[in-house]
C-alpha cells in the first residue's frame, strides 16, 4: 500500500516543570517518537533524547523506504539505541530511563512499538478509536489482573509509576510492545503522546477534538495545546493525519493485529467505556497470578522511579 500524509504536527512543551524531559523526533515523515525521561534534572532529558536522536540516526542510516520494513529491523534499532543508552551509566542512586513510543509508516502499512505509559491511538473519525496502547504502569497491571476496575485505575494514586522503561546498563533489556496496522483508511489519525497531555485530558476529550470535521489540523493541535495548557508535566505530542491510501493486490494478504493484541487497551475496556469513560467494566482476570503480579510490582517499584519526583 502506498500511504500518503498530511504535514504531521507536534506538540513539544516544558509545562511547569523546571526541565523538559520530554522529547520527539522525525525521519523523512515516516517515522515518528517520542519519549518522556524520568531521573531529573540531567538525567530524564538525557535518556530521552538519546533515544529519540539514536533511533531516528538509525533508520537514516539502515533504512530503505522503498524496501519491506521488518521487525528484525525492529529490535536492531532498539538494541542501538539501548547501546547508545549505556554510555550515560554512573553510580548515582538517582537513574535516568524513559518511555518510548514509536510509529513507522512503510509499505505494508504501520508499525508501532512502545515501553511505558506514554500512548499510541489509532483513531477513525468514523468509527472510533481503533487502537490505545496499553500502559505499562501498576495503574493498567492491577486493572488487567482484576484489583481495580476501570474507574480506578484512572484515578489511581499512583498511576504514574511505570512497570517498563528504557534504563541504561541492564542486564535484562525491558522488551517493548509491537503491533503491525494494516486497516489504515484515509482520514485516519495516529496521535502519539506523553502522560502530560493525558493528566486531565481522557479519551472523549480527544475523540471529540478529533473528529471535529469544522476543524482544520492546526486548529485541532491548537485545541489539544489550549486544553492541556494548565498541566503541571511536560507535554509532548503527534498528530499525524492520512489523506490517502492506495492499496495493492497483495495487501489482502495482511494481517491487521489490533482485534486481537494484547497491546490494544481498546481489547480489555468495552468501547463504550473506553471513549465514554463511564460505568464498571468487565475485566480479563488471572487470579492464579495475581500474587505474583502484585509482588513484581513490589520490586518493581523499587527499581523504577516515580516519574513525577
Amino acid at each position: 500500500m502506498k500511504i500518503t500524509l498530511y504535514p504531521p504536527l507536534s506538540i513539544h512543551e516544558i509545562g511547569k516543570r523546571p526541565n523538559q524531559e520530554d522529547a520527539i523526533s522525525q525521519w523523512e515523515n515516516r517515522l515518528f517518537v517520542l519519549c518522556d525521561g524520568m531521573g531529573g534534572h540531567e538525567k530524564g532529558e538525557v535518556a530521552s533524547q538519546t533515544i529519540c536522536q539514536s533511533l531516528a540516526k538509525w533508520f537514516e542510516e539502515h533504512v530503505n523506504p522503498a524496501e519491506p520494513f521488518t521487525d528484525e529491523q525492529l529490535h536492531e534499532a532498539l538494541e542501538y539505541a539501548y547501546t547508545e543508552l549505556d554510555q550515560y551509566v554512573n553510580d548515582s542512586p538517582r537513574q535516568m530511563g524513559t518511555t518510548l513510543t514509536l510509529l513507522y509508516i512503510h509499505r505494508t502499512g504501520a508499525t508501532a512499538m512502545h515501553i511505558g505509559d506514554s500512548r499510541i491511538y489509532h483513531f477513525r473519525p468514523s468509527e472510533g478509536m481503533m487502537y490505545q496502547s496499553r500502559d505499562h504502569s501498576l495503574a493498567f497491571d492491577l486493572f488487567q489482573a482484576g484489583e481495580i476496575n476501570y474507574k480506578e485505575m484512572l484515578n489511581y494514586p499512583q498511576k504514574n509509576i511505570v512497570t517498563r522503561a528504557m534504563m541504561p546498563d541492564k542486564d535484562n533489556r525491558v522488551r517493548p510492545d509491537i503491533i503491525h496496522i494494516t486497516d489504515i483508511e484515509p482520514d485516519d489519525y495516529f496521535y502519539l503522546c506523553s502522560d502530560g497531555m493525558l493528566e486531565k485530558m481522557g479519551n472523549p476529550e480527544i475523540i471529540s477534538v478529533l473528529r471535529a470535521d469544522n476543524l482544520s489540523d492546526q486548529e485541532k493541535m491548537q485545541r489539544l495545546r489550549t486544553a492541556t495548557s494548565q498541566h503541571l508535566d511536560n507535554r509532548s505530542a503527534w498528530l499525524i493525519h492520512v489523506k490517502d491510501v492506495e492499496h495493492e493486490e497483495s495487501d489482502n494478504q495482511l494481517t491487521n493485529e489490533e482485534p486481537t493484541a494484547r497491546c490494544n487497551t481498546l481489547n480489555f475496556i468495552p468501547r463504550t467505556d473506553a471513549e465514554d469513560d463511564a460505568g464498571d467494566v468487565v475485566v480479563v482476570k488471572d487470579i492464579a497470578k495475581t500474587k505474583t503480579l502484585l509482588q513484581k510490582m513490589k520490586s518493581i517499584v523499587d527499581i523504577i522511579m516515580n516519574k513525577k519526583n
